[in-house]
């Protein structure tokens, strides 16, 4: 065994193999000879293999690894003692051999440097190990903590399972019970009417046999009475014989009434036979006219049922072939363990949406679970695409606030830009103002951090307003003329509210909306009162807190009353633009000049006055103050733009109606 084998068993590391010397065959004092012959062998010791570590298992005890690293010190130190000898026996042949002492010197040089590097690396992952020890620790803790979580939920939904299923053994027993119960009380209502039927009969024919006795009575009284049958029975045999010639002489005259007589009837009963008649015939005539068209109708309503039936069958197909190749409706209550807050806060957020809301709400919530963690932004650049308060190049620190805060500082720089004396861009005020609160230094983390923010909330109304502003999607004036519509209806409430305790009947509500918006139509005013809180079973004398109609939640939110006055806001603005396209009667693509849009607007809107609608004209063709023509003026033709860019910009300002067009009057 070499030398330097013996310090890598020792060590339990693989040494490097150095390129060994071809050395000729020379005879020295008191050695033997050495060949150099192919054949001859090099006398080589084996060389132990690289330790490698030990996979850990789930759990090692502290004490245990510290009696194990004793250990392998106390084997280090004795190998070190057994490898003395070997080193100084090299040495000796160091000196021996002086031939090749300078040789045997960089052999040893070599492998002593390679010792030492192989002892630092050594060290220097002792450290990492114990590492990997308490991360495994941890790990396994965190795992065994996740797994009794597991257990006892597991545990509490086969208990919710079981009772459940009690539940619902008990409601069919009950059912089972009820039907019995059900089955028997009609059994005895046929009873009872059988019983009853019976007794009617049997009273019948009592009641027919209380009455022959009666007239059985009757006649034995008769018989029996003296007043009668108690005279000369020679004067009665003449009274009947007399009595029978008058019965015959009578019928004989029937007889011949009926013969002469027995087609004629009385002229009373003709005259009302004949009125009848004339009613019954103008009965007929109004039923054949009935008729006629009740006749028509018909034959609309088959052709009508036939188109319908064309139709459905068309709606059918079509159904067939959605649900062919449609995808099936989503079952939402799955997101309800995914979302923070469990199924209480998915209700809440998931509350008088559509589909396609719930997915916006669903990307908030999955976004913003992805946003806190991240903890850094990349730069977007110095482009000129990307906005001013965005330009920066390199990582972006992630200041991970909660909405509350993000809507908080939006409505502060909101209060800050209202009463901004000199108006200077939006986005430059925006970085300003951060500048402003966190200092130059945490100006642009912040940016970052709440464009990130207002871009993924779509659905909360101060970050999509803020972020919409902030792109040039829609124009400042909007915000604000918005919230100043707020604030004075608000203000007309309160002047009629001569208590001041916040309460106003339905009458006064609807009468301060009629004449804070005397343009909206009654079906709009009625959809105001709705979502303020009155229904068709109110009365006008019913009370309401108007006071609750402007509150808005902790995330900015606002209650349906607004939210309805912005949706009312908006649709108000899409039919405004509507009627003048329709009045330029242009398609998108083509251009409009700046005098056609004036006289359009004029037509829709006579009440706007000259500086409204120099504002609008500024809008659409995005013209600044000192280059606004006068009316009349020959430059006017030669402002040119395209209907869509007119009507966007248009779309993006504060436009509203003024005044009721002449033919359309106010409600």
């Amino acid at each position: 065994m070499g030398c330097w084998d013996l310090v890598a068993m020792v060590t339990d590391c693989t040494l490097p193999e150095l390129p060994r010397p071809r050395v000729r065959a020379a005879r020295l004092p008191g050695c033997p000879r050495v060949m150099d012959s192919p054949n001859s062998q090099p006398l080589n010791f084996p060389t132990t293999s690289r330790a490698h570590l030990r996979p850990l298992g789930v759990s090692i005890d502290d004490s245990l690894f510290t009696e194990t690293k004793n250990t392998q010190k106390r084997k280090l130190s004795q190998k070190r003692k057994t490898l003395l000898p070997y080193r100084e026996i090299f040495e000796f042949f160091i000196e021996d051999f002086k031939t090749y002492k300078p040789l045997l010197s960089s052999i040893k040089n070599a492998y002593e440097v390679m010792l030492a590097h192989q002892r630092e690396k050594i060290r220097a992952l002792e450290p990492l190990k114990a590492k990997l020890i308490t991360v495994n620790e941890n790990c396994n803790e965190r795992i065994l903590a996740m797994r009794a979580e597991e257990r006892d939920e597991i545990s509490m939904l086969k208990k919710e399972k079981m009772n459940l299923l009690k539940l619902i053994d008990k409601k069919n027993e009950e059912k089972i019970s009820l039907q019995t119960e059900v089955t028997k009380l009609r059994k005895n209502l046929a009873e009872e009417y059988l019983h009853y039927l019976s007794e009617r009969d049997a009273r019948k024919i009592l009641i027919a046999d209380l009455n022959e006795l009666r007239y059985q009575r009757e006649d034995m009284s008769l018989a029996q009475s003296p007043g009668v049958w108690g005279e000369d029975p020679v004067k009665l045999t003449v009274a009947l014989k007399m009595a029978r010639q008058d019965l015959t002489r009578t019928q004989m005259e029937l007889n011949t009434m009926k013969a002469n007589f027995g087609d004629v009837v009385p002229r009373r009963d003709f005259e009302m036979q004949e009125k009848t008649l004339k009613e019954l015939q103008e009965q007929l005539e109004s039923l054949r006219d009935d008729y006629e068209e009740v006749r028509k109708e018909h034959e609309m309503l088959l052709q009508l049922h036939m188109s319908t039936l064309k139709e459905r069958d068309q709606f059918y197909s079509e159904l067939q072939e959605i649900q062919r190749t449609s995808t099936p409706r989503p079952d939402w209550s799955k997101c309800e363990d995914m979302v923070a807050g469990g199924r209480d806060r998915w209700h809440m957020l998931a509350e008088g949406k559509n589909s396609d809301q719930l997915v916006d709400v669903l990307l908030e919530e999955i976004g913003e679970g992805l946003l806190r963690e991240k903890d850094f932004f990349p730069g977007l650049g110095y482009g000129e695409s990307i906005p001013p308060f965005l330009r920066f190049d390199g990582i972006v620190e992630n200041k991970k606030p909660t909405k509350k805060e993000v809507v908080k500082l939006l409505k502060d720089a909101w209060k800050e830009r209202i009463t901004e004396e000199q108006k200077e861009k939006f986005p430059d005020f925006f970085f300003s103002f951060l500048e402003r609160h966190f200092g130059p230094g945490d100006a642009m983390a912040w940016a970052y951090t709440i464009f990130e923010y207002i871009k993924l909330f779509h659905t909360n109304e101060v970050m999509s307003q803020f972020y919409a502003v902030l792109m040039g999607k829609r124009k400042e004036s909007v915000y604000i003329k918005q919230k100043q519509t707020i604030a004075q209806l608000l203000k007309e409430m309160t002047n009629v509210d001569s208590q001041n305790e916040g309460l106003l009947t339905m009458e006064q509500l609807s009468t301060v909306l009629k004449s804070t918006f005397p343009l909206k139509k009654d079906e709009r005013i009625q959809e105001l009162m709705e979502a303020g809180g009155w229904h068709p079973s109110s009365s006008n004398a019913d009370l309401l807190d108007y006071r609750l109609l402007f509150m808005e939640d902790e995330e900015g939110q606002s209650v349906p009353f607004v939210q309805k006055l912005w949706e009312q806001y908006v649709v108000e603005k899409d039919e405004y633009l509507n009627e003048l396209k329709q009045e330029l009667g242009l398609e998108l693509n083509e251009e409009v000049t700046l005098p056609k849009v004036r006289e359009a607007l004029m037509n829709i809107d006579p009440n706007l006055d000259k500086q409204t609608l120099n504002h609008y004209l500024r809008q659409a063709f995005q013209l600044p103050m000192t280059e606004m023509p006068e009316e009349g003026e020959e430059r006017e033709e030669g402002i040119v733009t395209q209907l869509q860019t007119a009507l966007e910009q248009l779309q993006m300002s504060d436009i509203r109606r003024m005044g009721p067009r002449e033919q359309e009057p106010a409600s």
